[in-house]
């Protein structure tokens, strides 16, 4: 017999993840920069970019977009104009 591996998006985890309180709280000190991480990883699939090819355009190092897409970087303002225009993206801030 063989042993079958369920495969489930990150989304999904993430909903079973939000029934923990203690999550929710941990998550909400996070959440946007891990959306900004999703999104910029989204552009630039989409783009059929590789994170080397991305940052050759924006004239920095592969690793420096590996932080920022790992949620390990701190963009500044005027970076993340310059990586929205390379993505041909707007970049959009919101206060909510």
């Amino acid at each position: 017999m063989k042993n079958k591996i369920k495969l489930y998006s990150f989304d999904d985890h993430l909903e079973e993840l939000m029934r923990d309180l203690e999550f929710v709280k941990e998550w909400g000190k996070t959440e946007p920069e891990y959306l900004l991480a999703k999104e910029i990883i989204e552009k630039r699939v989409k783009n059929k970019m590789s994170q080397r090819t991305l940052a050759k355009k924006l004239k920095t190092s592969q690793a420096a977009i590996s932080r920022i897409e790992s949620m390990n970087g701190n963009p500044s303002f005027s970076f993340l104009k310059r990586l929205a225009s390379a993505l041909d993206s707007k970049l959009i801030l919101q206060f909510k």
